[in-house]
């Protein structure tokens, strides 16, 4: 929240005179800053924010105001108890106009603590995880503020009292602005990912200890881990959570590209912050059903706080909701892909949705497709293949999700072009929200393979680019058996065809049982880190029947 987002507002919406002033204490910690977008009227509905931010030109100061109970801050991590700064978002009023949202600098407390005057801070109480940071509210009373606070990189107000800004339009300047929400979106996606690779860890650790019923002809009970059921638990998960931090550095070090860039590429800035919408989404509800899926393949030890499973699925929780509704990125997705990141628009601009799929029509359909050398050479070469040679093929798997996702993409064009002609635009939008919402996760499982295939090929040591092979295959198919339905059904593939996909995962399981261990080890997180009392050297404590 502070270096993120507090820190991250201050260094892509200020201007060089707020970095001087303001983020030197970002980076030392001196000034803990919070982040107040989200109102108790609005959440994923930024546009419509409450709070005002009105320029007094008599005095050359900004008025900060929450009119209504409903424009009150809430959820805002830090300003229960910590934050002294806040970055408000609200709609800039100049002249009698209004700009559309904007964000400034407001002081909540003094150095004691002590909200300062016409600041009323509450605290959200507890939580269901994440109990470190103190989620509050924000109220202001006509607080004000000097005009510099206001972070004008993109639009504020002249010496003269006017209201400047090189972008045209306020929707165009909306988007630019929340650019901002990027590098949130990054850290929640890459805080689910630590934490199903953390579950994950725990869990196999767990299962290559734990025994359960004897078998004939083997000394001694079975293994968790010799169950294919319990394999097919955890090795899938494990090879989703390899593409997951595959693709999460992809975009991770786009955004330092992007950063460094000498000018600003809007289209490619807003195919970014798409692609960090829709990872956000889908590693969050990975995540979730991850934390789930451990806590249960270690029985009732992983039901223990000790044991650290149930600690992380509350934490994890949230990662759903927070820095965007999960259900409304995926719709942002699916409405970068209809414009080819052209053009956007506010989450409830259905109109603008329903012309955008009205204007994919023949040779204008956005291609899906990512420009990758190497994705397209191993496409190309699957091509020439016979079926029964292609289900360990990587140019296969490729195939299956390029195919899936522009077939998804030109429905839906379609779909909305029927209805392009409709007044009730809401209705057009709503009835097929469905087709949206299956076009953004159809993009964003392409978008997570290519990274996992670039990511394999990248890796020069030959043992272990063998066994990420493997992995990369079970992550394929095991979202091609997922979605076995649409490819029998579109005909793009066979029932036998699908019994093979089912099978050839088992066979995979079976292969990389032996490599469990260094699969987690991998993950990065040690054992000493994972805070699990099941995992302790002495496993006596773990004997049933032993003394607790």
């Amino acid at each position: 929240m502070h270096f993120g987002l507090y820190g991250g507002a201050v260094t892509s919406l200020g201007t060089a005179r707020h970095h001087e002033e303001f983020l030197p204490p970002v980076i030392s910690m001196e000034q803990i800053g919070c982040y107040a977008m989200t109102e108790f009227g609005h959440g994923s509905d930024v546009a419509s924010l409450e709070t005002t931010i009105t320029h007094d030109p008599q005095t050359d100061e900004l008025v900060v105001h929450s009119p209504t109970p409903s424009s009150v801050k809430t959820y805002i991590g830090a300003a229960a108890r910590d934050a002294r700064m806040a970055a408000v978002y609200g709609q800039l009023v100049v002249d009698g106009t209004g700009h559309g949202v904007h964000v400034v600098l407001v002081p909540v407390r003094d150095e004691e603590g002590r909200p300062l005057p016409g600041v009323t801070l509450g605290d959200n109480g507890p939580k269901g995880g994440l109990l470190g940071v103190d989620n509050g509210t924000i109220a202001f009373d006509q607080v004000r503020v000097p005009r510099r606070m206001l972070l004008d990189r993109y639009g504020g107000i002249d010496d003269e009292g006017r209201y400047v800004s090189d972008i045209e339009g306020d929707s165009k300047r909306f988007f630019t602005m929340l650019g901002t929400l990027v590098r949130g979106r990054i850290c929640v996606g890459a805080g689910a990912g630590v934490a199903s690779r953390k579950a994950l860890s725990i869990a196999t650790r767990y299962a290559l200890r734990r025994r359960q019923f004897g078998a004939p002809g083997r000394d001694g009970e079975v293994v968790l881990m010799d169950y294919r059921a319990h394999q097919l638990k955890l090795l899938p998960a494990i090879a989703t959570a390899y593409a997951h931090a595959f693709a999460l550095e992809e975009c991770i070090e786009r955004l330092q590209e992007l950063h460094e860039a000498p000018e600003r590429d809007q289209v490619a800035q807003r195919e970014l912050e798409t692609r960090a919408a829709g990872l956000k989404a889908v590693v969050t509800r990975f995540a979730n059903d991850t934390l789930q899926v451990c806590r249960e393949a270690c029985g009732g030890a992983g039901y223990m706080a000790e044991n650290g499973l149930t600690v992380l699925r509350a934490d994890a929780d949230v990662f759903a909701t927070f820095e965007g509704d999960n259900t409304v990125l995926l719709q942002l997705v699916a409405k970068g892909l209809l414009t080819g990141y052209q053009e956007m628009w506010g989450d409830l601009d259905t109109r603008g949705m329903v012309a955008a799929g009205a204007r994919m029509i023949g040779g204008q359909v956005v291609e899906a497709t990512a420009v990758r050398p190497l994705v397209n050479r191993l496409v190309a070469a699957a091509a020439r293949r016979s079926e029964d040679e292609t289900l360990l093929d990587r140019g296969w798997h490729l195939s299956m999700f390029v195919d899936r996702e522009k077939h998804v993409l030109q429905t839906l064009a379609n779909r909305m072009r029927a209805r392009a002609k409709d007044e009730d635009s809401f209705a057009a939008f709503n009835d097929a929200q469905d087709h949206v919402l299956m076009a953004a996760r159809t993009h964003m499982d392409r978008v997570v393979l290519e990274a996992f295939v670039e990511g394999v090929e990248a890796c020069q040591d030959g043992e272990v680019r063998d066994v990420l092979e493997r992995l990369c295959t079970l992550y394929a198919l095991s979202s091609i058996e997922a979605d076995s339905g649409w490819f029998q059904s579109h005909n793009r593939m066979s029932a036998a065809r699908a019994k093979a996909v089912t099978a050839q995962i088992n066979a995979l399981c079976t292969e990389l049982r032996p490599h469990a261990l260094e699969l987690v080890e991998g993950m990065g997180v040690p054992e000493a880190w994972l805070g699990s009392a099941m995992l302790a050297e002495d496993p006596a404590r773990w004997t049933p029947g032993a003394q607790a």
